[in-house]
């Protein structure tokens, strides 16, 4: 251990944290993806040099891990309250009277968006996140800690050393929303309604991996604070928690009369489709809180605030077709065709239907007219089919028999909704395939998209992905649109694509439920794609977030002769086949008091950080986390202990002072 080490450890964690602050809160990024993505990759070096060093802000730190069994409940420090809702003008204008009546004036108010995701409080003692928490049912949540560690938004320190609850709202943006789905029902899975039932589903996960992938974000609008924290209105939190690191929404004003409120709301209910991220409505605050106090509230709701929800928005429209599409992994998938209407900001003229088990469920047939709606204000669907309007001579939408691109026999598997071509030689499974070898998470061949895929395979240039590492620029100028220069960008992206880390290649492949999380721990435990295809299904479950039905899935693709002349074609191009990331950190075991112990700090300590506490325990084998449960075996009481030590004494847990715990290290 160095000082040079650590020195440098922290230097980059701050700077790291720094970085993802100016992104995430600021919304103002000063550095480049690659610059960020350097620096990460240094300080995943050092740490893995010297693991005794890592502190717990570094953004490595935001790998989360599972969890056994169900989450742990919560209960609030104060209750987290719904809100009432109005839907018009006058109710509004009628709620906004009703406040000046009971004040006797004409306060400011806030308008803020409605973020339609999951509710979320985080606690923080002394700058640190201790703790996680979904609202429940208002007064009892539920832990989910491990899971909010993976959202980068979320600081895991703040930049001053505040004890507070800050609450907000969790959410999926839109463009995670399709990409979730695209990836499950390309898998055969069923696709979520709305970003936010995926927002809630991914922050209940009991394995925080899962939440990781899902890239979901968070906006903070208020909190629980000690009097010594100066924040006497709406407006001022609004301005003073991004100082502290904790991300607001930006799309706040300031009213100072009824006529400027609902002003906000139009501009808003007209904005709402240009958003990044789903809303429901607008949320009115008195902007004061002492007036706030004065107002009150019911049991189960502040009256000073108000949401007004945004109608819904349907339109009627006919179903003239419906088209099937096959996606890499045989999938085929149906589209509804349909008379073109204006819907939620755009022209809509196409509705997924997902699977033909929801044409049955839906009752859909062609010529019906139909409700359509924007699910998450996002993807198009049928909401139901109009009855009244259905054609006399109207029959049920037969199920489809043949592929809709080689014409084989589709199967509908008993464990599956979707049907499937299982021709391994279907042409549109094969440019499916070489679109997803391509793509920025797998192979990362900048320039060569699904149109220069297509053509390539219509003009018999390639026809699985060892061909593209066969290109010559004279056949890439021979598509439309491809110069000198295009040609040669590509042939460079292909060849520095050989170069890449072997679980891209794993990614590329589209192993059946391998993700990018999966290749990357396949990739780290066996190090050579030759040591992965010789692996046993049992050695592939017992590995840790594998389990059987992935490593069913890899034994299965490795064993057929097609992909095994696949991956030889692909060594023999000069494709990397070994893992070039952080080998897996080899756990020491380490005979003493604190191994295999869960530890607990909490409290001021006078000869120890927080963190050098924590890496001296753990050290020697413990494992500190930030919440007291009845799996915690030690907490640590420094000076003015609060509620962990409370309720350490009330689970009768056993509490050391700091000079007991140094004599025990």
């Amino acid at each position: 251990m160095t000082s040079t080490a650590a020195d440098k450890i922290k230097a980059l964690t701050e700077e790291l944290n720094q970085y993802a602050y100016e992104y995430y809160v600021l919304d103002n990024p000063t550095v480049l993806d690659s610059v960020y993505d350097q620096k990460y990759r240094e300080l995943e070096q050092l740490e893995q040099a010297h693991p005794e060093l890592i502190l717990s802000d570094s953004p490595t730190q935001r790998v989360g891990d599972v969890v056994s069994g169900q989450l742990e409940k919560i209960t609030h420090t104060e209750p987290m309250l719904s809100m009432n809702d109005v839907f018009s003008k006058d109710e509004v204008m009628d709620y906004l009277a009703g406040i000046e009546k009971q004040l006797g004036y004409a306060p400011q108010y806030v308008c803020e968006l409605k973020i339609d995701g999951l509710s979320v409080a985080l606690r923080y003692e002394d700058g640190q996140l201790v703790l996680g928490a979904t609202r429940g049912n208002g007064t009892v949540g539920e832990d989910i800690t491990n899971n909010i560690k993976t959202i980068r938004s979320i600081p895991l320190k703040l930049k001053e050393p505040l004890t507070l609850e800050a609450r907000g709202e969790i959410y999926m943006p839109k463009e995670a929303f399709l990409q979730l789905n695209e990836k499950r029902e390309a898998a055969g899975q069923p696709t979520f309604a709305n970003p936010r039932n995926s927002a809630a589903g991914s922050v209940r996960q009991l394995d925080s991996r899962i939440t990781r992938e899902r890239r979901l974000e968070v906006f903070l609008y208020s909190g629980v604070f000690a009097e010594d924290i100066d924040l006497s209105s709406q407006a001022k939190l609004l301005t003073t928690y991004p100082q502290w690191g904790l991300r607001v929404n930006p799309e706040y004003q300031v009213c100072q009369t009824p006529e400027e409120v609902w002003d906000y709301i139009e501009q808003m209910t007209a904005k709402r489709h240009e958003l990044a991220y789903d809303i429901d409505g607008v949320v009115i605050k008195v902007n004061d809180f002492h007036a706030r106090q004065v107002i009150g509230r019911t049991v189960k709701a502040p009256k000073w605030q108000i949401a007004y929800k945004f109608p819904a928005e349907q339109v009627e429209t006919t179903v003239n077709n419906i088209e099937w599409t096959v996606g890499r992994t045989g999938v085929v998938t149906p589209t509804a065709v349909m008379d073109p209407v204006r819907l939620a900001g755009s022209t809509v003229q196409r509705a997924t239907l997902h699977n033909y088990d929801y044409i049955t469920m839906k009752d859909i047939r062609l010529g019906d007219t139909v409700i359509l709606y924007k699910a998450g204000d996002i993807i198009p669907e049928i909401e139901q089919v109009v009855l009244s309007k259905r054609q006399e001579d109207s029959t049920p939408y037969p199920m489809p028999t043949a592929c809709p691109e080689c014409g084989s026999t589709l199967v509908h598997l008993e464990d599956e909704v979707a049907l499937r071509c299982v021709n391994p030689a279907c042409p549109a499974q094969a440019r499916e395939r070489l679109n997803h070898f391509v793509s920025r998470a797998a192979m990362n061949i900048v320039g060569v998209g699904p149109k220069v895929i297509e053509q390539m395979y219509a003009k018999a240039l390639v026809k699985d992905p060892s061909d593209l590492y066969t290109l010559t620029p004279q056949a890439l100028k021979s598509l439309d649109k491809v110069g000198d220069k295009s040609a040669e960008n590509m042939i460079q992206a292909i060849a520095d694509s050989k170069q890449q880390s072997v679980e891209h290649l794993l990614i590329g492949l589209g192993i059946r439920h391998v993700g990018t999380k999966a290749a990357r721990d396949l990739a780290q435990h066996f190090e050579k794609m030759e040591r992965l295809m010789a692996a046993s299904e049992e050695t592939l479950a017992n590995i840790d977030g594998i389990g059987g039905i992935i490593a069913n899935s890899i034994v299965e693709f490795f064993q057929t002769e097609a992909v095994q002349a696949l991956i030889t074609r692909l060594k023999d191009a000069g494709v990397n086949m070994h893992y070039d990331g952080p080998s897996l950190t080899q756990v020491e075991e380490v005979d003493s008091f604190w191994q295999g112990k869960t530890v607990v700090l909490t409290g001021k300590l006078t000869h120890y950080t927080r963190n050098e506490a924590k890496a001296a325990i753990e050290r020697l084998g413990g494992s500190v986390t930030g919440s007291v449960s009845k799996k915690t075996d030690i907490v640590v009481a420094g000076e003015a202990a609060g509620s962990k030590r409370a309720k350490a004494e009330d689970l009768g847990i056993t509490i050391f002072s700091e000079e007991e715990m140094i004599a025990r290290l």
